[in-house]
Parts: structure tokens; C-alpha cells; sequence
């Protein structure tokens, strides 16, 4: 691997961009608040670019543009489940949230929130919900950690082995040394990046075809299939496929991005921003695995490195069509998707085991720096677990990204929507949901039936857990008069 190589340089060039971010941030990161937070100062721009990037890790690139290849159209289900579940976590939940974790002992983590919303003195809400982000935090990591080996594995030959170190290590070091401001503000580089590689990629390979037309020629002559969104599928897959959107109310990188904007007028801003990009985004990477399909149809001697590993399409094209200089930047965003959902993920996970678990159970007294030094070491731990279960040559990164997705979605997602909703709900609700929706998304994924998505059945359960704990049980006054004066609040700030 030759430092005169110009995608090598252009690659170095981006990760000494993200560690000086980094290092930025650690001059802005006093105390704990600020590491897992970011002090709730991040502005509308912050606040949806960084929502939008933590979201769309190496699947964006890799995961449904290889889908797409493979099965055509039918796949774009996908994406339209995801548009309408941002939107509606957006529009129900954004707002809410920064106000009610606010209002419920200026909570910085879900397990806290959960916590305090719920007057849960016990200590057993923390640590259940703790315990479900690790579990299912760890293996999301190690799908970023599987892409990222990908990404060095092609591009560099690296063996597998030390491209899962090296494409680790970058994202662990500017997370260990800048914590949630380095994220946030790394975050609105990557996306950015993500956006011009899925815009210019797509024109690239239509030229290169020959223009829509003759593209769209080559993609019928060999699979005309592919053009069919009811390709293969039935109602129970269509309805599996857009289910993917029920995953964004529970998840923990996304809704930390809620609780850290500075207000809710700057979430109105935010929502419109981030709808804007993500929508931009999905038709680019729908676009690259369907117009990839007429591309090495059109050039079928190209198509060898894509035999054993479609999700390497992207990668395959870009590194055909552009100068190694344009490249290396374009491939960059792989890794900006990879480095900015990982680095989130990791910081979710130390909060978890900070805040969570040595905070409140440990270190009561604990310093606020010794507190932010505790986190650090927690991003280590937990990316050296990641990279533990990452090293399987073999693994894909859509189905880490999809059960991991399904956990959150259905452990989290009831509880969070409903406790914003509903005065009524108790501690044993929002134990219930969370336990169901997990368990259910395990014995699923072992012993379920397979056209289904384990999101569908998980979430819906951890609903009707909740309702049933709820009304079993008293929510409490504290409880009760917590609530009302945070849902006053938001309705106020929302004017």
C-alpha cells in the first residue's frame, strides 16, 4: 500500500480532518453533560445533519445499494418505510422528548429518562433498558466495524483482519478524545460528504451507460424483473420491508440528537433540513444498485469483483468510473456513513455504562472529570468488543444493521412514543414494553417465521404490554404532575 496513492491520501487527509474536529470539541467538553450531550446547545443545521448521519451508517452505501443489485426494485420498500418513520418520529416524538428529558431531572440517556419520567427509585428500569442498548449497541457497532473492514478491504487489499483495526480506529479516537460535540460536529462534515457522493455517483454511471435510456435498455434485456416493486414479494414482505420505519422511535443515537438540540423551534428547522437530505440521500443509493444493474450488464467483465459480495457495488463503481483523486473523496464517505453511526453508537454505549451503571451504582460522589475519563475508557471496551464479534469474514452488514434495528425499534419505540403521550402510563408499563419488545425480537429472529420482520410482531406486543402494565397499575402524582407541566412546556416553546 503505496503513500503515493492518491485514494490513500485523500482518505488521510479526511481522518486528520475528523481527529482536528476532535480536538476541537475536547476544549468544549467540560464535564459529563457536555460529553454525552453536548451541553443541549446544538443548533437546527447540528441537529438534523448529525440525526441524519448517526442514522444512515455503511448500509446507506453498502447494504441497500447491494440489495437493490441483487433484487431490483422490490427492495426500495425500504426506503419508503424509512422516509415515513423519520418523518413521524420527527413530527411525534423530537419536540416531546427534548422537553420531557428536560423537565425529568435534565436526564442525558434513555435509561435516565426512563428513570426519571417514571419515579423508578429502584434502579431496575435503569438497568434493564441499560442492558438492552449494550446487547444490541454492540452488535450495531460491529455492523460499522464490518463495513469500514469492507471498505479498506477493497479499496486497500488489506486482509480482513487489519482492515477491521484500521477501519476502527480512526472513528474510536476523535469519539475517545471529543465525545458528543466531536460526533455532532463530525456528523455535519460526513453528511454532507454522503450527500455529494449519492448525488454525483448515480449522474456517473448513467453517463458512463449511455444516458437513462439506454441504461434502462440494459437493465430490461437482462433482468426486466427488476423494474417490478412487486417483484417476489407478497403483502406480509412489502409490509415486513416498510416496517423498518417503526425502528426510528427507538432508537438511541437518533433521539439523543432530539434531546441535545437547544430548543424546540430549533427542531421545527431541523425536521425540514434532515427530511430534505434523507430523502435526497435514499434515491441516490437506490439509484447506484439500480443503475449499477444496466452498468456491468453494459460491462459484464467488471461485474467479476462483485460475485462474492454485491454490497461492494458502490465501491466497485466509483473507484471505475472517477480519477483516483475523485475517488478517494467519494469513497471517503463510505467511511464518513461508517465513522459517524459508529461514533455514535459508541458514545450511546459508554453513556449507558457511565451515566447508568458506574454513576449510580458505583461512584456517586464520582468528579465530573473523572466521570468524562470513565467514558472514554468505555468507548475503548465497547469497540474492542464490537471488533471481537466483527471478525467474521463472512458477515453482512444489512442483517447486523437489521436486527440490531428491530431491538431498538421494539424495546424503545413503544415506550419513548407513548410515555410523550400519555399521562397514564406507569413504571410497570414502560418495564413491560421494554422487556416484551426485546424478547419478542430475540425468540423471533430464533424461532419466527422468516417473511416476517421481527420489528412487526415485537413492537406490536410491547404496545399492548404497556397499556395493559399501565392500566394494572398507578401511575403516581410525582409522576402524573411531571408530565403535565413538561407537556405545558412544549406546548409553550412550540408556540
Amino acid at each position: 500500500m503505496s503513500f503515493s496513492n492518491p485514494t490513500l491520501i485523500s482518505f488521510l487527509v479526511y481522518i486528520g480532518v475528523m481527529l482536528l474536529i476532535g480536538l476541537l470539541a475536547w476544549r468544549g467538553t467540560r464535564d459529563l453533560s457536555d460529553y454525552i450531550l453536548g451541553g443541549r446547545r446544538l443548533g437546527g443545521l447540528v441537529t438534523a445533519l448529525s440525526a441524519g448521519a448517526s442514522d444512515m451508517s455503511g448500509w446507506l452505501l453498502m447494504g441497500l445499494p447491494g440489495a437493490i443489485y441483487v433484487s431490483g426494485l422490490s427492495e426500495g420498500w425500504i426506503a419508503l418505510g424509512l422516509v415515513a418513520g423519520a418523518y413521524l418520529n420527527w413530527r411525534l416524538v423530537a419536540g416531546r422528548l427534548r422537553i420531557h428529558t428536560e423537565h425529568c431531572g435534565d436526564a442525558l440517556t434513555l435509561p435516565d429518562y426512563f428513570a426519571s419520567r417514571f419515579n423508578d427509585t429502584s434502579g431496575v428500569l435503569r438497568i434493564i433498558s441499560a442492558v438492552v442498548i449494550l446487547v444490541f449497541f454492540t452488535i450495531y457497532c460491529a455492523s460499522g466495524i464490518v463495513a469500514g473492514a469492507r471498505l479498506f478491504e477493497s479499496t486497500f487489499g488489506l486482509p480482513y483482519e487489519q482492515a477491521l483495526w484500521v477501519g476502527a480506529l480512526a472513528t474510536v479516537a476523535y469519539t475517545f478524545i471529543g465525545g458528543f460535540l466531536a460526533v455532532s460536529w463530525t456528523d455535519t462534515v460526513q453528511a454532507s460528504l454522503m450527500l455529494f457522493a449519492l448525488i454525483l455517483t448515480p449522474i456517473a454511471v448513467l453517463l458512463a451507460t449511455g444516458g437513462v435510456d439506454t441504461t434502462f435498455l440494459h437493465i430490461e434485456s437482462a433482468h426486466p424483473e427488476s423494474f417490478d416493486m412487486l417483484r417476489g414479494t407478497t403483502w406480509i414482505g412489502i409490509v415486513s420491508l416498510l416496517a423498518w420505519g417503526l425502528g426510528y422511535f427507538g432508537q438511541p443515537h437518533i433521539l439523543a440528537r432530539f434531546m441535545a438540540a437547544d430548543s424546540v423551534k430549533s427542531i421545527v428547522k431541523a425536521r425540514r433540513i434532515s427530511m430534505t437530505w434523507m430523502i435526497l440521500c435514499l434515491a441516490g443509493t437506490c439509484s447506484v444498485g439500480f443503475f449499477g444493474i444496466g452498468y456491468f450488464q453494459a460491462n459484464p467483465e467488471q461485474a467479476v469483483a462483485l460475485a462474492g459480495n454485491p454490497e461492494r457495488i458502490f465501491i466497485e463503481l466509483a473507484k471505475i468510473l472517477f480519477n483516483p483523486w475523485v475517488a478517494g473523496v467519494l469513497l471517503s464517505a463510505i467511511l464518513a456513513a461508517v465513522m459517524s453511526t459508529l461514533s455514535c453508537q459508541l458514545l450511546v454505549c459508554s453513556s449507558a455504562l457511565t451515566e447508568d451503571f458506574y454513576r449510580h451504582f458505583l461512584r456517586k460522589s464520582a468528579s465530573q472529570r473523572e466521570l468524562v475519563w470513565v467514558g472514554r475508557a468505555m468507548v475503548l471496551l465497547v469497540a474492542v468488543i464490537a471488533i471481537v464479534l466483527a471478525a467474521d469474514p463472512d458477515s453482512r452488514v444489512l442483517g447486523l444493521v437489521s436486527y440490531a434495528w428491530a431491538g431498538f425499534g421494539a424495546a424503545f419505540g413503544p415506550v419513548v412514543i407513548i410515555s410523550v403521550l400519555w399521562k397514564g402510563m406507569t413504571r410497570y408499563g414502560a418495564l413491560a414494553g421494554i422487556v416484551t419488545g426485546a424478547v419478542t425480537v430475540v425468540l423471533w429472529k430464533m424461532y419466527g417465521h422468516s417473511a416476517v420482520y421481527e420489528i412487526i410482531p415485537g413492537f406490536v406486543l410491547a404496545c399492548l404490554a404497556i397499556v395493559l402494565a399501565s392500566l394494572l397499575s398507578e401511575p403516581g402524582e410525582t409522576v402524573k404532575r411531571q408530565f403535565e407541566v413538561a407537556d405545558k412546556a412544549w406546548r409553550g416553546d412550540r408556540g
